[in-house]
């Protein structure tokens, strides 16, 4: 069901060589580019009439207005299963507990006598979110978009997820409740590229935003990419990964359950095993077949993710060499399933976030750990950090010198100004001090 790639034996390449022989799905942005730029720019000139147009034609629903109604957030929290309630409820107090303890603070720095420099941070104006509404539903991405923006202090929050045909062209039910869960009132019933050219531009109904965020499909990928620059992005998010960096002392059980949860997401989602273990490889093998068979979705996500390229156990020769593996990867979710599993942990450089141990599978990360679970793909954890409060704050710089702190510098500033060719930005310090500078 799943392929091994065997690196064993040799020494393992470096850098990029090691990066090419893992598997990854293959994600092409820059076609889905072309084909999302005609659809962006006619929300661009229709607005809401064009919104209502791509309903129709890519979810199958006539709408009136692409607003849901504030009554429809209340009907469906009073609708929400209790037990759904109370299980959101806490993702949502872990979330916030997490959080809180991102949030900086300003702070001054005295450089000389006279001169500082303080660092502010100001939260985005406004932000549009985006709940998929595909294959799953998802409150809680609700739930992981909305919490940092709103500890982040963002004062306009909307959030978009796809219309739904059985529910009358209003998003899933337990979307809007995650929202009037968390208060936010301004929802819209628009999917994919279409929801991200909305936020961009802006229409008659929603006033345009400074940054888009949340996890989507490959269109939503391509949006993204298309308005950069013109609205801040958290990442182009691609299928999801689940690595698993796994010795002899790991459970065979756990191992294959992790695996099959990530591929129930989609059929491009990855799931790989790292193991120095062959038995272990073997067990999980065993263990993969009756826990595929006993799951939902096994015929349309589960069986393509785990048989497709994207997906494998690689078999190396220690831990060690498994750890330069995973860094090379540098997947999504990576669990660490090892004998000294937080030490290991310890030393990962690169990951979307890092789940220690038998007990801290994923699952737990996607819903009621306190962490984010909207992280970068397709290795761009090798540069790029999940969402967070920092996500939606911008640091500001003040500098504020007295005249003689100027002074005592001056000198410095003419020099380097006349070294790059930019005599003006000296004269600007000059015409301080009457054309003479000290120490010049």
């Amino acid at each position: 069901m799943i392929s091994r790639i065997d690196l064993r034996g040799d020494a393992l390449p470096e850098g990029g060589a090691l990066r090419d022989l893992l598997p990854r799905a293959e994600f092409d942005v820059e076609a889905a580019l072309e084909k999302v730029r005609p659809i962006c720019e006619d929300v661009h000139h229709r607005g809401t009439a064009a919104l209502i147009e791509y309903a129709e034609r890519f979810d199958g629903v006539t709408l009136e207005r692409i607003r849901v109604p504030v009554a429809a957030l209340g009907a469906a929290l009073e609708a929400l299963d209790p037990a759904v309630r109370a299980a959101l409820e806490e993702s949502i107090r872990r979330a916030e507990l997490v959080h809180r303890a991102q949030r900086r603070g300003s702070h001054t720095t005295q450089v000389v006598p006279g001169g500082t420099v303080t660092e502010k941070w100001v939260p985005v104006g406004r932000v549009g979110l985006y709940a998929p509404g595909g294959r799953s539903v998802y409150p809680s991405s609700v739930v992981m978009n909305v919490v940092p923006a709103q500890v982040a202090g963002v004062e306009s929050i909307a959030l978009a997820s796809p219309a739904q045909r059985e529910f009358g062209g209003l998003p899933h039910p337990t979307i809007l409740a995650a929202c009037a869960l968390l208060g936010i009132d301004e929802v819209y019933a628009a999917g994919g590229a279409t929801a991200v050219a909305m936020f961009a531009y802006g229409t008659d109904e929603c006033a345009p935003v400074n940054m888009v965020t949340g996890p989507g499909n490959i269109w939503v990928a391509a949006a993204k990419r298309y308005f950069t620059g013109r609205i801040g992005i958290d990442a182009e998010a691609g299928p999801t990964e689940i690595a698993i960096l796994a010795d002899a002392t790991a459970d065979p059980v756990h191992v294959a359950a992790d695996l099959i949860s990530q591929a129930e997401h989609d059929p491009l989602a990855a799931a790989v095993l790292v193991t120095d273990s062959v038995e272990l490889a073997d067990a999980v093998d065993k263990e993969l077949a009756p826990q595929v068979a006993a799951t939902r979705h096994i015929e349309d996500r589960v069986v393509p993710a785990l048989s497709g390229r994207q997906s494998a156990v690689v078999l190396v020769d220690s831990v060690e060499d498994g750890l330069r593996v995973v860094d090379a990867y540098g997947a999504e979710h990576l669990e660490i399933q090892t004998a000294a599993a937080a030490e290991v942990a310890g030393r990962v450089r690169n990951a979307g976030a890092i789940f220690v141990g038998p007990y801290s599978p994923v699952s737990l990360g996607d819903y009621c750990a306190g962490s984010n679970h909207v992280l970068p793909t397709g290795g761009c954890a090798c540069h790029s950090s999940g969402l967070s409060v920092q996500s939606f704050l911008r640091g500001i710089h003040i500098v504020d010198y007295s005249e003689h702190a100027l002074a005592e510098v001056a000198h410095h500033v003419v020099t380097l100004a006349e070294a790059e060719d930019l005599p003006a930005h000296g004269a600007a310090v000059k015409a301080r001090f009457g054309w003479q500078v000290p120490g010049q």
